[in-house]
């Protein structure tokens, strides 16, 4: 929806690294967006940023919130660290959009959220992709019943992350500084249009590896079964290690016998702030009777819009866009904290699946036995 009429918002970006270029270039072609500031743990990279982008740096976080009279702030460090800037910039009184995933933990999620309930601010999750218009086209199938109702659910992601790619920040490929490997960084998307989807998990059994990256600590690779609150079941095969990168799909399948799904991302993987967007998301699978033909048409369509866009930004527009109108109309963005917490529980699920070789029961509390969910073993 485009927001005209509404004032100009200023926003703040707080963490200025990669993919925050890419906040800043959607927040710069937003008539009613004013990037007013920004923070980072680094003092030399907030510099560096705000000159490019003719803002302001600032040392502490409240005090930009206050002095730019900020609406919003996007957080986008990396993910162990998004629960410090989170709650400060809530406490401070911004509106609060955050890089995927929530965070790295249930704990963290838990807290971000408690903040900005607390603070009566919105909170969202950056997953731009449920913008794109072959995942829309999904869930409407599925909203109006044209599958009746969905029993099987799936991601398959498979793809390839060099070393140059973990050698490119300090923080990749660590527990500690990035959370976990492919779950953690490349999933969160697919794992989210899949619950989006399929809704409440009832439990997971799952296993994950690290197949072929032995110079990082995190997995690669990750398998899990899943059963739905609905009855229906699910299936996500997510992985790091095959080259060059191939694709990623979310498909789901109707007790009519019908199916839908999308490719939302093909060709070499996408790699914020250091490729671009290798080929076009398109719907892969549509079955429904009668609407069979459509497949290649809109294959068509969504591949012609593709080329006149830059995909890496217009989508971040389209959400960043939403949030201020549900800023402006005292509502809830499509993609909330709660929403947003769900993706966390998912793969910290499988982590500890994976660790106590058993299912696991949904919903998960945070635990305090300080082996970061399975990951430390």
């Amino acid at each position: 929806m485009t927001i005209q009429s509404t004032p100009v918002f200023n926003i703040a970006i707080l963490g200025c690294g990669k993919v925050a270029h890419l906040h800043a270039q959607a927040i710069k072609n937003l008539g009613n967006a004013r990037l007013a500031g920004v923070w980072s743990r680094s003092e030399e990279t907030a510099n560096t940023f705000a000159k490019q982008y003719n803002t302001k740096a600032y040392e502490k976080i409240d005090e930009l919130i206050r002095k730019e009279n900020i609406k919003l702030a996007v957080v986008c460090t990396p993910h162990p660290f998004h629960v410090k800037p989170t709650i400060e910039a809530a406490n401070a009184g911004a509106h609060i959009l955050v890089e995927k995933p929530l965070a790295s933990t249930l704990e963290d999620c838990d807290k971000m959220i408690a903040a900005c309930k607390h603070s009566g601010v919105k909170l969202g999750v950056v997953s731009q992709r449920r913008w794109y218009e072959p995942v829309k086209r999904v869930k409407n199938a599925i909203v109006a019943g044209k599958i009746g109702k969905p029993v099987f659910g799936t991601v398959n992601m498979l793809g390839w992350r060099d070393k140059a790619y973990y050698d490119s920040d300090p923080w990749r490929g660590t527990w500690r500084m990035e959370g976990g490997g492919v779950l953690v960084n490349q999933a969160p998307h697919q794992l989210d249009i899949l619950l989006w989807y399929m809704g409440e998990i009832d439990e997971v059994y799952a296993i994950w590896k690290n197949l072929n990256h032995p110079y990082i600590e995190v997995e690669d690779t990750a398998l899990a079964l899943i059963k739905f609150k609905s009855g229906a079941i699910g299936n996500i095969v997510v992985s790091n290690s095959q080259k060059p990168g191939i694709y990623g799909k979310v498909q789901v399948h109707g007790e009519n016998g019908a199916s839908v799904g999308v490719q939302t991302d093909g060709g070499a993987m996408f790699i914020a702030g250091m490729s671009g967007i290798a080929e076009p998301p398109v719907n892969d699978l549509w079955s429904i009777p009668g609407e069979e033909h459509l497949l290649k048409k809109w294959q068509t369509q969504d591949t012609q819009f593709f080329e006149k866009i830059d995909a890496t930004v217009y989508f971040m527009e389209r959400q960043i866009e939403d949030f201020l109108t549900a800023i402006y109309q005292e509502k809830q963005p499509l993609v909330t904290g709660t929403e947003g917490r769900k993706t966390v529980e998912l793969f910290t699920a499988i982590y500890r699946s994976n660790r106590d070789n058993l299912p696991v029961k949904f919903p998960l509390k945070p635990e305090e036995n300080g082996d970061m969910d399975g990951r430390l073993r």
